[in-house]
């Protein structure tokens, strides 16, 4: 790259990816006493502003989404084949069977018609009220992700941080920006980013199933609410790093068993082989030389960098390798030159209806059913019975009371701070706390969406990972709290 294109393409790359960072990742106070991330703060105010129009649009976006599917075989051929119109409506009968049930699901909660246990405020006014508040995040999460996505930030991060990511966690460096958002801003954020990711050929079937499964926990303003819920805020230091704990610990054993270890590393099926990654270019640099440490590190670092940049490029030799930093910086610069503005507002547009068109529908009658299990049948109760003598043996004050809680996060993870709020031990209440969010899969969200979503995960994958991240979590809470009280 001459020093005149790098001279252009470096504004491009630093603007549009600062403002991303600022959007997605610095926290902001909202003026409640609380803290956010802008993106969520943009939602919140139009959803405040909406009104009740807001629930009328989205039943209209699922109206939209079940009457475009149900003519879709009917349209020409030439609209059929445009990707658009394929991507939005083009689905399997099951899916198309659960975009008529949140529609009917939505209807009724709205008019507040049929049995008042479906549209209750504890069930399907809960999950319709997410929905609603989902359609102003993705409209805002659509158009503006390309500023974190399109303009090198995370061919920078790739390469930067492929020491870190890989050998703890078994994915890419780039990833480390999709966990950061999901962290500090929504989960519901960091599964889109993955999302977007694996559809565009830059991970693998294995890593985006790792990463919507393993690294889009709850955002700190959401573990506020539940530490509200619990009456634990004087607690916020040790809570906090309880879940920090043993989510870094569920993340570096989740990948490497089943069901995680078992996704292939194969690209999606519309990607070429190799990925829009240049992991084959990297294979056979890599296999140039002796020094195998030295191998994987060339490889590592030109698989995170597109197709064309330093980083990916054979012709170099082990000896002229540059710096991992001039690396993250050409392979940045490389990503932000190809950029072009029209582009990314047409495919913000087109990520905007594929989440909503795909998406609400999903949430809504997902999200209801589960909601509606856990409140009205004792499935949840059941399931937890078992574990009351392992929690007392444990030392776990008021075991009995608490195995209600362990597996109703399932539904929706605030299920257990509200049916915890009667327990009158405070380490019981911090337990039940810490293990909502460190399970991470909840069907009224991020279980949802990640079904909706494009990564390879089924039903029976989240239960499985639900359960696991239960186990191996859970000895890991109740040790650090024993520690606090």
């Amino acid at each position: 790259m001459t020093q005149t294109t790098t001279r252009r393409a470096a504004p491009w790359f630093l603007i549009p990816s600062l403002l991303g960072i600022m959007i997605f990742v610095v926290p902001i106070p909202d003026g409640e006493g609380s803290i956010t991330i802008p993106v969520a703060w943009l939602a919140g105010a139009t959803e405040a502003g909406l009104g009740d129009a807001l629930a009328w649009l989205t039943v209209g976006v699922m109206a939209v989404s079940v009457l475009g599917t149900s003519l879709f075989r009917a349209l020409p051929e030439h609209l059929r084949e445009r990707p658009l119109v394929r991507a939005l409506f083009s689905t399997t009968p099951v899916w198309f069977g659960l975009r008529i049930l949140g529609l009917i699901f939505g209807l009724l909660t709205v008019l507040q018609v049929g049995p008042e246990w479906l549209w209750h405020e504890d069930t399907g006014g809960l999950i319709f009220g997410l929905a609603a508040f989902m359609v102003t995040v993705f409209f805002f999460a659509g158009f503006l992700l390309p500023l974190l996505l399109n303009f090198g930030l995370l061919e920078f991060a790739g390469v930067m941080l492929t020491k870190v990511m890989r050998p703890l966690f078994t994915v890419p460096g780039r990833s480390s920006i999709d966990s950061l958002a999901s962290w500090l801003g929504d989960a519901t954020i960091g599964v889109l980013m993955t999302n977007q990711q694996y559809v565009q050929g830059y991970y693998t079937k294995r890593e985006a199933a790792v990463l919507g499964t393993t690294f889009n926990v709850v955002s700190l303003t959401f573990t506020i609410v539940i530490m509200g819920y619990l009456s634990l805020q004087h607690m916020f230091a040790p809570f906090y790093a309880t879940i920090v704990v043993a989510g870094l610990a569920a993340a570096v054993i989740m990948p490497r068993i089943p069901p995680l270890s078992r996704f292939s590393d194969s690209y999606a099926d519309w990607i070429p082989q190799g990925g829009t990654e240049a992991a084959v270019a990297a294979e056979h640099q890599a296999d140039q030389h002796g020094d195998t440490e030295h191998q994987a590190d060339v490889a590592a670092s030109a698989a995170e960098a597109p197709a064309g940049s330093e980083a990916s490029s054979g012709s170099r030799s082990s000896t002229s390798q540059p710096p991992m930093i001039r690396r993250a910086w050409g392979a940045a610069l490389d990503r932000a030159a190809s950029s072009r503005l029209s582009d990314i507002s047409r495919r913000g547009g087109s990520n905007v209806l594929e989440m909503w068109i795909g998406i609400i529908p999903i949430i809504m009658a997902v999200g209801t059913v589960a909601v509606l299990i856990a409140e009205h049948t004792p499935l949840f109760s059941w399931l937890g019975a078992p574990f009351v003598p392992v929690l007392e043996l444990m030392g776990v004050p008021e075991a009995a009371a608490a195995s209600e809680t362990l597996f109703i996060g399932f539904a929706d993870m605030l299920l257990p701070a509200l049916i915890g709020t009667g327990i009158e031990a405070e380490m019981t209440r911090f337990i039940i706390g810490c293990l909502s969010v460190t399970q991470l899969i909840f069907m009224s969200e991020v279980g949802g969406l990640l079904l909706a979503s494009k990564i390879p995960v089924r039903f029976h994958h989240l239960a499985a990972i639900f359960l696991l991240r239960t186990l191996i979590t859970l000895p890991i809470i109740i040790g650090l709290a024993h520690l606090f009280y």
